[in-house]
């Protein structure tokens, strides 16, 4: 049986790959922060299903601790602060936690566990404003956020570890990638659980920002089983995940709404205060290489995965 190290396990990613090893046959353990233990998670009876850990970002000893105690074949690093819209001027612990859990959870790797096989979750943002669209692996990266930046620092710190060290480690290159465990707080969630409030009438406007703000969103399980055969590849190679195609957040608000039966138009209103500075060039990735190299393919139509969150929402709230 393999033993699997998730870090993340309990985001929206983390859980679907724990159901997705479980699946498999893996034994799973979790890397959790105290306050996710406290707090019960909304999928606990996934998580009792796994061995779970407490550790901080921020705490090589913890890390140390815990790669001392248990052999693991496979080790997902999914864990990150990920408020992408922060500020440079404010982001010192996106910056900080991001290349430093990167950093100490590789270093205990590589001294006691040289061999368990690593993942790192990378992202789009490291592409930041890209000159050409769509982005491949060959794209020259121009992050522009502090989450980016942490993020494109600790890409290279894996890099390291894989070229100096000799460790097998990959990286998977995300593009957004969503469903009904997505948080709150990012723009997909925030559209469909208005959808669900309008449609039990318990609202009647949305305020969104720009609304032809274009993005490349994907079924976030399908990303997680990327992650899966990247790992268990026989060469040690990088790719980017994304669906290939870009739409617009008034896309996605008609969609959303035509599945309540509503008109996204009567609801949805624009407002300044949540534009964000223009992208010239869209973030869309090309995962033309992933689907070749091992045979990845998307099991879900945009429209599909909308309707997952909506009707997610719906169920909740009623």
């Amino acid at each position: 049986m393999k033993r699997a190290l998730i870090t993340g396990i309990t985001g929206q990613d983390g859980s679907y790959l724990a159901e997705l090893l479980l699946g498999l046959g893996y034994e799973v353990h979790g890397l959790v922060r105290q306050v996710n233990l406290e707090n019960p998670a909304r999928d606990s009876a996934l998580l009792e299903r796994c061995t779970l850990h407490v550790a901080a970002l921020d705490s090589f000893p913890a890390f140390y601790r815990i790669i001392s105690a248990t052999p693991f074949d496979e080790c997902y690093h999914l864990a990150a602060e990920s408020f992408v819209g922060e500020r440079m001027a404010d982001g010192f612990h996106t910056i900080y936690n991001n290349m430093s859990g990167t950093h100490f959870l590789l270093a205990a790797l590589s001294e006691i566990q040289p061999r368990c096989r690593f993942y790192f979750a990378g992202t789009s943002e490291m592409f930041g404003r890209p000159a050409t669209a769509p982005q491949n692996e060959d794209t020259p990266f121009m992050p522009r956020t502090a989450y980016g930046i942490s993020k494109l620092t600790s890409y290279h710190i894996m890099r390291h570890y894989r070229e100096e060290r000799g460790m097998f480690c990959v990286a998977g290159i995300l593009y957004n990638h969503e469903s009904p465990r997505r948080r709150p707080e990012f723009v997909t969630r925030k559209i469909t659980r208005a959808v669900a409030r309008i449609a039990l009438g318990d609202s009647r406007k949305l305020e969104l920002g720009n609304l032809n703000t274009t993005r490349d969103w994907g079924w976030s399980p399908d990303y997680v089983r990327a992650m899966h055969l990247m790992l268990n590849q026989s060469e040690q190679c990088d790719f980017v995940v994304a669906s290939g195609v870009s739409r617009t957040v008034r896309e996605f608000c008609e969609v959303a709404f035509a599945c309540a039966g509503l008109d996204w138009k009567e609801h949805v209103v624009s407002v300044a205060k949540f534009f964000r500075p223009d992208e010239p060039v869209p973030l869309v990735g090309d995962p033309s290489r992933l689907k070749e190299a091992l045979s990845w393919n998307s099991t879900r139509t945009f429209a599909e995965m909308v309707r997952e969150m909506v009707d997610a929402d719906v169920a909740a709230l009623a």
